[in-house]
C-alpha cells in the first residue's frame, strides 16, 4: 500500500529529466498558415457576445421591472427565473438547449442559435438584478413626480427612470458584457466556429496546443482590452451631462 502511494512520485524526476532534455520546443511558424483561419473566428465571437448582449439586457429590462412590479405572479416569475438561471452552470443551459431541442420540439438547433438564446437568457437573469438595483437608485421623488403630472408608467419608465438607472449602472453592463464576451468561448463545445474552436482544430491538426491556444488568448485579451477602453470613453462622454 505505501509502495503505491510512493511510485507515483518515482517517476516525477523522469518526467522532469525528459522535460529538460527536450527543451520547451515553441515554433508559432508552424501554425503560420492557419492563422487567418484561427482570426476567422473573431466575427463569430463578436456576433455571438453583441446579439446575447442585445437581447440579453432587453429581456433583463423587462425582468427588472417585472421585479420592482406590484403585480404579484409578474414578480415571481422574475425571481424564479432568476434563481434558476444564476443557481445552474451555464454550460448545463447550453447543452439542455442544443442537445435537447431536436427531442422536444423537433427542432435541430443551429449552433450560433443555441449560443444565442443560451447567452440571452443567461446574461438576462445576472443584468436584470443590475439594473432592478439602478431603477431603485433613481431618486423616487422623480417618479412621484411624474406619476403626479399625469405621465404614463410607460413612458415615465423609458423617458425619465431608465436613462438614469442606465447611466448609473453602465460600469456593471460593462463588467457583465465582458464576461459574456468570455463565457462565448462555451458555444465551441457544440461545434460554433468560434475564435476558441478554430485553435482547438488547429491544435489538434498540427499535434501541437500551446502555440495556437496562446494566439487565442492574445486575441480574447486584445478584444477585452478594446471594448473596455471604448466603454470607458464612453462613460467619461456620459458623465460630461452631470
Amino acid at each position: 500500500m505505501v509502495l503505491d502511494l510512493i511510485e507515483p512520485t518515482l517517476h516525477i524526476p523522469n518526467l522532469l529529466n525528459l522535460a529538460q532534455a527536450g527543451g520547451l520546443n515553441l515554433d508559432f511558424s508552424q501554425i503560420a498558415p492557419n492563422i487567418p483561419f484561427i482570426l476567422g473566428g473573431i466575427g463569430t465571437t463578436l456576433a455571438f457576445t453583441l446579439v446575447s448582449a442585445f437581447f440579453g439586457f432587453t429581456w433583463g429590462t423587462i425582468l427588472s421591472i417585472f421585479k420592482i412590479s406590484n403585480i404579484k405572479p409578474l414578480k415571481w416569475f422574475a425571481d424564479f427565473y432568476t434563481s434558476v438561471f444564476r443557481g445552474t452552470p451555464l454550460i448545463l443551459q447550453l447543452a439542455i438547449i442544443y442537445f435537447s431541442s431536436p427531442q422536444v420540439i423537433g427542432y435541430a438547433i443551429p449552433p450560433f442559435q443555441a449560443g444565442v438564446i443560451t447567452f440571452s437568457l443567461n446574461s438576462a437573469a445576472y443584468s436584470s438584478e443590475t439594473i432592478r438595483g439602478g431603477i431603485l437608485a433613481v431618486d423616487k421623488g422623480q417618479r412621484e413626480a411624474a406619476l403626479t403630472m399625469g405621465v404614463p408608467y410607460t413612458m415615465m419608465m423609458w423617458d425619465i427612470i431608465l436613462p438614469q438607472a442606465f447611466k448609473n449602472i453602465l460600469p456593471a453592463l460593462v463588467n457583465e458584457s465582458i464576461a459574456l464576451l468570455k463565457d462565448s468561448s462555451l458555444v465551441s463545445t457544440v461545434g460554433a466556429l468560434d475564435l476558441m474552436r478554430r485553435g482547438q482544430i488547429v491544435a489538434a491538426e498540427k499535434f501541437i496546443y500551446f502555440e495556437p491556444l496562446i494566439i487565442v488568448g492574445l486575441v480574447y485579451y486584445i478584444m477585452v482590452t478594446g471594448f473596455t477602453w471604448l466603454a470607458q470613453r464612453f462613460e467619461k462622454r456620459m458623465r460630461r451631462s452631470d
